[in-house]
């Protein structure tokens, strides 16, 4: 998918929110275990009740991996589902890859040729060799991770480098020339708004998919005052607000009010 295409999307649809696809089958409703693929069944009725409140949707490749090949086909049928029925969703693999580059291109070639993904998440930490076969893919995108969401982030992330300058601004400053604008992302947690000025400062124009708004305590009207740009520039991704908002046979009609409720809060922002 092309960025004018994505931003034309989100313009139509007052919305750049990003849905989580993370099912877990302790937390999914447990009617649905009765299903002959509870995963996809899941998935289904999250899509369809959620789809006029988004723009696109995130599977997180862990949740449906660790079924091994079951979850594997879980997934392939998630992505056919949404490319079948809602076409101008934009798919994000949540598969956080990233090694040397023969790999690299395997993985694309997994996530991008087979799966039929929109974009890739992509770990930065092995240099340009390990992110550019992804890069070589028309109308791809890869999602680098610059400053995230969890806890963690501070034992590296945050630190000084010895001109003051912050690792992930280093990583930043290096990635951008890769690729550009229309085919990287890079992912800045809603918990890390304070810092979104100087990421803007480093990638004015790139796309930013931002998670940690919701659950995890981020706030969407923070992230919007310092991460908007003049095509948006931003995919709120929010997963267990949503997708759990009830473990009882109204989990889809529950899913689909609190996507409602982010979407139009998100509608303001949108001129």
């Amino acid at each position: 998918m092309t960025r004018k295409l994505l931003t034309e999307h989100i313009r139509l649809m007052k919305s750049f929110l990003c849905v989580g696809l993370d099912p877990d089958l302790e937390k999914i409703p447990k009617h649905l275990l009765n299903e002959p693929d509870p995963i996809f069944a899941f998935n289904k009725a999250i899509i369809d009740a959620t789809h006029v409140y988004c723009v696109s949707y995130k599977p997180n490749s862990a949740f449906y991996e660790a079924h091994g090949a079951k979850g594997f086909q879980s997934l392939v049928k998630t992505i056919d589902y949404i490319k079948t029925n809602y076409p101008s969703h934009f798919i994000i693999a949540d598969a956080k890859r990233g090694d040397i580059g023969n790999t690299s291109g395997m993985y694309a070639k997994a996530f991008f040729n087979e799966m039929k993904a929109d974009a890739i998440t992509v770990a930065p930490y092995m240099g340009s060799d390990s992110v550019k076969p992804f890069l070589t893919h028309k109308d791809k995108w890869v999602v680098l991770l610059g400053l995230t969401s969890n806890e963690g982030a501070f034992d590296f992330q945050t630190k000084d480098l010895a001109d003051k300058k912050k690792v992930f601004e280093q990583v930043l400053e290096t990635s951008k020339s890769w690729g550009n604008a229309e085919n990287m992302m890079y992912v800045i947690g809603a918990t890390k708004a304070e810092w979104l000025t100087d990421v803007r400062k480093i990638i004015p124009d790139h796309f930013l998919l931002i998670p940690g708004v919701g659950a995890q305590g981020g706030s969407l009207e923070e992230v919007c005052k310092y991460g908007l740009n003049k095509d948006i520039g931003l995919l709120i991704n929010s997963s267990r607000q949503i997708i759990y908002a009830s473990n009882k046979e109204d989990f889809a009609q529950k899913a689909a009010e609190e996507a409602a409720k982010v979407q139009k809060e998100m509608e303001r922002w949108i001129p």
